[in-house]
């Protein structure tokens, strides 16, 4: 029960002081991704980098300082519960005029279930549902953007207005040939849209804001005509030398933006005042896509943490199959399971490993980390990960009990009728690469091959050596897409050393089936990777067609000299065919 009368001038203080932490939060968060478009302008693909993955610590600074805030000022801790039900009233309060009162409310849970013991994470003291509606909030400051602009082409005009929505971004520099780009995508705007008969409410409406990541800049919106809305998105790319712009494609549809807003890309740098307005309108062109991944690929994993878990609890009311170990070969330093009816799997790490596995918690922790800040370039799955998560146990089939009380006793809570797991990962489920393989007809295996290979190639432009290349390491997307998911072994490419094996020097050595060679902690020898991946022929003969380059020292070596040199690689998150090839 809420209390009935405002008794404790404490709560308001303490309301005031946790709103001023979010807000503090938001500001530096906004800062960093206004100020890529500077760091496009002049090429900085480090910088973008290096923003890219800063901004991704700043939430839990923020909340750690709210905390000690607390704590030195009110004896955060130690306060009766009625006045955190109070706390709770004024911030509700405090939000009615916010731009971002949902991302203030998780601001608040973040700070509060740090301090609050775990029989109050209800609604009752936290937010489990959200207080303040996000429904049409505007920034109405007389100077401020609109969240989108709309432009209205009078007949033959088209090919201006669309100089004109790129113009109106206003980049600090010149293009290679705007009027050029331009016709291109009005030749693809065409093309998809055929013929067709113009409504009275003909209109493109586009995001105030572009979206920067890597080394794009991304024009987002949709071009409305009568009934029919088609999603579109213009990349912008700087070329290499002399810095001019040049629009590099044009990418039409759900399936386009799914693959530009995909889970296993790097988050967005966006200026954004009202965020939920930008889902909103994100979410009405890909109405597949989870608000809580649109709010994550937007840079506010924390939000789409928030909204995934009441996603989950909300899909648990309504549900009753059992969760249980995921199919596939199971992994010797996680324990995977599922609930069938749910997209996502349940990683959870082991308390010990085989000798093999040379590791430890706090390492494996810290290469999931490494993924989250690193350029997932579109072939690494992104992981939510959660503490301290009660899930029903009457849910959980026998076997997945008996293994999680062999392999993760430390991390196992009784908690009445709930099991806690005290630290948990979260992915999106795809088909096992290997299990894909098995029932794969001819076509489908030479297409998931080359993808296989492609995905390697990807990552090793992103800087970054998978460790454990097996099958059953990667996923196949409903898309076609294949991602790794299996980050424990995961390294910098630039940290390891490719090696050719050396030649024997007498028969012995010839002959050893031990490796008689000297072998380094990081040494990698590409040429041993066949007998592990290629014993199928069908298999070896896609991937000797296609990729045999990958069991050669030197195109490794190749690609770490580069890196190493400070090339930043291209990686498109669309079908290179697709480019305007203009550059």
């Amino acid at each position: 029960m809420f209390p009935t009368q405002l008794t404790d001038s404490r709560a308001f203080e303490i309301a005031q002081a946790l709103l001023g932490g979010f807000d503090r939060h938001y500001r530096l968060f906004r800062a960093t991704s206004a100020e890529a478009k500077a760091r496009f302008e002049r090429g900085d693909w480090h910088g973008q980098q290096r923003a890219q993955a800063l901004r991704i610590e700043f939430y839990d600074a923020r909340v750690a300082e709210a905390i000690a805030l607390l704590e030195s000022r009110f004896n955060a801790a130690a306060l009766p519960m009625d006045v955190w039900q109070q706390v709770k009233l004024h911030y509700i309060g405090l939000l009615t005029n916010h731009r971002q009162p949902e991302l203030a409310e998780t601001f608040f849970n973040s700070v509060c279930t740090r301090i609050l013991h775990h029989a109050y994470f209800h609604n009752a003291f936290i937010f489990v549902r959200p207080a303040i509606s996000t429904e049409y909030i505007e920034n109405d400051e007389p100077a401020a953007l609109p969240t989108y602009r709309a432009y209205y082409p009078a007949p033959g005009k088209l090919r201006e207005t669309l100089q004109r929505v790129i113009t109106n971004f206003q980049l600090n520099g010149e293009f290679v040939d705007l009027g050029g780009d331009v016709d291109r995508v009005l030749t693809a705007v065409s093309q998809r849209l055929g013929e067709f008969r113009r409504r009275a409410n003909f209109q493109l409406q586009v995001l105030s804001s572009l979206f920067y990541r890597n080394k794009g800049a991304y024009v987002v919106g949709r071009i409305i005509n009568g009934f029919t809305e088609t999603p579109f998105a213009l990349p912008i790319l700087r070329k290499e030398g002399d810095g001019r712009f040049f629009i590099d494609a044009a990418l039409f549809g759900e399936d386009d933006l799914l693959a530009l807003f995909s889970f296993a890309r790097a988050y967005f740098l966006v200026d954004m005042e009202v965020p939920s307005a930008y889902v909103q309108f994100l979410r009405s062109m890909m109405p597949r896509k989870p608000r809580s991944e649109i709010y994550s690929a937007l840079g506010l994993q924390k939000q789409g943490k928030n909204l995934y878990y009441r996603d989950f609890l909300y899909h648990l009311r309504h549900s009753s199959d059992r969760f249980r170990i995921a199919p596939g070969i199971k992994g010797m330093v996680m324990l995977v399971f599922d609930l069938p009816s749910w997209p996502f799997v349940f990683k959870v790490i082991k308390d010990f490993y085989p000798p093999q596995k040379d590791t430890t918690r706090e390492l494996i922790k810290a290469k999931y980390l490494l993924v989250k800040a690193h350029d997932r370039v579109g072939r690494m799955a992104d992981t939510l990960e959660y503490t301290r998560v009660a899930f029903p146990r009457h849910r959980f089939d026998d076997e997945l009990i008996a293994e999680l009380k062999h392999f993760c006793p430390s991390l196992l809570e009784e908690n009445g009728d709930d099991l806690v797991i005290r630290h948990v990962y979260i992915e999106r489920r795809m088909v096992p690469l290997n299990i894909y393989l098995q029932d794969a007809t001819p076509e489908q295996l030479e297409r998931v091959v080359v993808e296989y290979g492609n995905a390697i190639k990807d990552l090793v432009a992103a800087n970054i050596f998978p460790g454990d290349m097996l099958w059953k390491n990667f996923g196949v997307t409903r898309h076609g897409k294949v991602v790794f998911y299996d980050y424990d072994e995961i390294e910098y490419l630039t940290d390891c050393n490719f090696r050719r094996v050396p030649e024997p020097r007498n028969e012995e050595e010839e002959m050893s089936g031990e490796v008689w060679y000297t072998v380094g902690p990081r040494d990698v020898f590409p040429e041993t990777f066949a007998p592990f991946l290629l014993g199928n022929p069908q298999v070896r003969e896609a991937f000797m067609r296609h990729h045999a380059d990958l069991l050669d020292a030197s195109f490794w070596q190749g690609h770490k000299a580069r890196i190493q040199a400070g090339h930043v690689h291209d990686v498109f998150p669309y079908d290179p065919a697709r480019r305007f090839a203009v550059a």
